[in-house]
């Protein structure tokens, strides 16, 4: 339990920065959106062109590891669209955001150190191989069904635009694309540019989470009680469980067993919300689903680790 607290109460702490100083004033609610826009345009894109650019392509990249975590998230993206859908009546462009938010965890601030602190450094292999195909992935598939209902009713080929004109201009979608280039043609990123490039990432993850308690404030969970809580039992219990299933029906490695079942029980990134704010839907939600479902995840990943068991 102390190992949670400290992995996950630096989180709080800098969200709770955001939250008070929009709260007392001491930051204008304007310059929170412009904090966000500079995560979600620069820094974060930066982040993950770094991580993805630099990341061993070739390591233990296990099919049925990755089949059962993604075939996991997949089925939580449809829980979550389908469950807004029919139990809240949400508009079906806000349905999709909340499927975002069950399908997105937190595989990189909260899923890579508590598997470290868990298990130890040499188990991150399949949380890396998880992580290399995270985010495209998840916007991947969030950006085409959220195209696709927001163009209903028109041609296929009207649908199809509308996706590749989303795809291409999303800047986290285009960092991705461009790591995966430099990583598979051996290009050399100059040192300067690296470490430029090194100096706006340091900023993205604090800077999104002081942002995100400034959204916190802006979008307090009044009215979406009941959404929330769905949002955070489909994250935090069905997928870790499926991915339990899917990967016993495979037999999977402990290790790779372990990655696969810890990532799937991180609770809903700050990505969640980013995809929300970037379509305008469901951002309330969004924003607190993330704070919520983070502190519920004291208690369900220490659940989890036990069902796991640590060495």
């Amino acid at each position: 339990m102390q190992t949670l607290l400290d992995v996950i109460l630096p989180v709080f702490l800098v969200i709770g920065f955001g939250y008070v100083a929009v709260w007392r004033k001491l930051f204008p609610e304007a310059g929170i959106d412009g904090v966000m826009s500079f995560t979600q345009h620069f820094a974060i894109p930066c982040l993950l062109f770094q991580a993805i650019a630099k990341i061993d392509l070739t390591t233990s990249f296990d099919p049925a590891l990755l089949g059962s975590f993604y075939a996991g998230a997949g089925l939580c993206f449809a829980a979550g669209l389908i469950g807004a859908r029919i139990l809240f009546h949400r508009a079906w462009e806000d349905c999709v955001a909340i499927g975002f938010c069950c399908l997105f965890s937190n595989s990189v601030l909260l899923g890579l150190p508590i598997m470290e602190r868990a298990y130890g450094p040499d188990a991150l292999t399949g949380n890396f191989a998880i992580v290399s195909i995270h985010s495209p992935f998840c916007y991947g598939l969030g950006i085409t069904a959220m195209e696709i209902v927001r163009n209903r009713g028109q041609s296929p080929l009207v649908m199809l635009r509308g996706i590749a004109r989303a795809m291409f201009r999303n800047a986290l979608v285009l960092a991705i694309a461009l790591g995966f280039v430099v990583n598979l043609s051996g290009v050399a990123v100059p040192s300067v540019v690296d470490d430029a490039l090194s100096l706006i990432a340091r900023a993205a993850l604090p800077a999104a989470l002081f942002a995100l308690g400034g959204v916190l404030f802006q979008y307090r969970p009044e009215g979406d009680g009941r959404t929330i809580a769905m949002v955070c039992g489909i994250a935090l219990v069905l997928h870790p469980a499926l991915v339990w299933l899917f990967g016993s029906l495979q037999s999977l490695p402990p290790e790779a067993f372990r990655s696969g079942v810890l990532t799937a029980a991180m609770a809903p990134g700050v990505n969640s919300y980013i995809f929300a704010n970037m379509y305008g839907r469901a951002k309330r939600v969004a924003a607190s689903s993330v704070l919520i479902a983070t502190g519920a995840s004291v208690i369900t990943v220490w659940l989890w680790l036990m069902a796991l068991g640590t060495p």
